[in-house]
């Protein structure tokens, strides 16, 4: 079983090495349907290579990569990127998105992984429930193709998707697919989701997730729960180092802090540079932990 994972892994991590193709598609969400706001948009990304597919936002892909970028990949490189890092001048703040999530697909084998993070570690499950499709005789012109009509219903929500065959991809946004064609339009009836492909584009060696055997493989049924566990063990461990930090600099450094004003014993015990380059990586990461959004669920149940 584990040397199973550990293929299947592997396969992921080498994905995208290549050529991708890129399918765009301006996402409006409805931030609370209750207040009944204005749709909030954004750009998602279906991102395609042989039999397997990448759902992800623009601004997710756009905080993981620079995450991915400033992370030392080997002893002694911390230096080189922090300069790196110092340099980056982003012209506006990295937004949030309403898609705190990727998911992977095996096209022909219509298996869908649904990934988040939890306390900086992976966490997946392989959804369980069909995608039952009704196809309708409507057909359409829609986002400039031929596209014929198909109603589901999936996650408390009854879905909309014009797909066309003239793109003889089985695919779509989040974990649609199934069709005899791509979705180049989907619509929830509550009118909180809605998927519009605006473009397509080739992409040379496109960023990949990394995902390795570390992830957590939960159900999900249980996936709430595993990643609260995970959490939680992670929030006790912090304390416990935070805990040993404070006794360890108080004692050294009356405190913590020297003489010159400057961070006593505590960064120079956790390595320096690499500690300063784990703040900056920390500080893209909570750009988007700043912004309060109140994400409206695109699954109801």
């Amino acid at each position: 079983m584990r040397q199973r994972l550990l293929g299947f892994f592997v396969l992921l991590t080498t994905l995208f090495y290549g050529q991708t193709t890129r399918y765009i598609y301006e996402t409006s969400v409805n931030p609370d349907s209750i207040n009944l706001v204005s749709m909030k948009k954004e750009r998602t990304f279906l991102d395609i290579k042989g039999a397997r597919s990448l759902f992800i936002s623009e601004n997710k892909l756009i905080r993981d990569s620079l995450l991915a970028s400033f992370k030392p990949e080997e002893k002694g490189s911390s230096r080189k990127e922090e300069k790196s890092f110092s340099k980056l001048k982003l012209k506006k703040p990295i937004e949030p998105t309403f898609f705190e999530y990727f998911i992977m697909k095996d096209i022909p084998e219509q298996k869908v992984h649904y990934y988040e993070r939890a306390a900086g570690k992976p966490v997946y499950y392989q959804e369980d429930r069909p995608v039952k499709w009704e196809i309708t005789n409507i057909v359409e012109k829609q986002n400039g193709y031929s596209a014929q009509k198909a109603i589901v219903n999936f996650g408390g929500r009854t879905w909309t998707a014009w797909f066309t065959k003239d793109i003889a991809i089985s695919d779509g946004p989040y974990k649609f697919s199934g069709l005899p064609g791509l979705i180049v339009k989907l619509e929830d009836d509550k009118g909180d989701y809605k998927f519009d492909l605006v473009k397509k584009i080739m992409v040379n060696n496109a960023f990949e997730e990394a995902v390795n055997e570390e992830a957590k493989q939960s159900t999900r049924i249980n996936f709430n729960g595993d990643k609260a566990a995970l959490e939680l063990e992670f929030n006790k461990n912090r304390r416990t180092m935070t805990a040993g930090n404070t006794n360890f600099t108080g004692g050294r450094h009356g405190g913590g802090i020297d003489g010159g004003g400057r961070s006593g014993g505590m960064h120079r015990g956790m390595g320096g540079e690499n500690s300063n380059l784990s703040m900056q990586s920390s500080a893209i990461e909570n750009l988007t932990m700043k912004h309060d959004v109140s994400q409206n669920p695109i699954e109801l149940k």
